[in-house]
């Protein structure tokens, strides 16, 4: 099942900031990190790094998991990440979903947005061109 071999699939770096999969919400895992020393930047507040790296992880995780789905097997490089601070995360867990808007044989575009109490309330968005190499 693709849900369950992702779970295991989080890089070092997500790992080493406590970013865990909450839940698969129609084959999109759902990113949780939770507050602590690891990610604070100014006291009680998320680090801009750390909430960068919550997007991306979660970017990553959806197209993965849409590879997968498909057969797939690429290795993914970054075309370029371009992120918007909406508001301070505060002391608190915050989640992250992607979707994919585009997906073609050799790049994706997609768009994530991170969130802590809701989701219609997104505290950063992230944008996405990512170069798919086959593997």
């Amino acid at each position: 099942m693709a849900e369950a071999s992702h779970i295991n699939a989080l890089t070092p770096y997500a790992r080493s900031l406590g970013i865990t999969v909450e839940r698969w919400e129609d084959g999109t895992p759902v990113l949780r990190v939770d507050f602590d020393a690891t990610v604070e930047g100014r006291p009680e507040h998320y680090h801009g790094g750390a909430t960068g790296g919550l997007l991306e992880t979660a970017g990553y995780g959806v197209l993965r998991a849409e590879l997968e789905r498909l057969g797939r097997k690429a290795m993914l490089k970054p075309i370029n990440v371009t992120i918007q601070y909406l508001s301070a995360g505060k002391s608190r867990t915050s989640f992250a979903k992607g979707r994919i808007t585009k997906l073609g044989r050799r790049s994706a575009n997609i768009t994530v947005e991170a969130w802590q109490d809701d989701p219609a309330r997104p505290i950063a968005t992230a944008v996405m061109n990512v170069l798919m190499a086959d593997a």
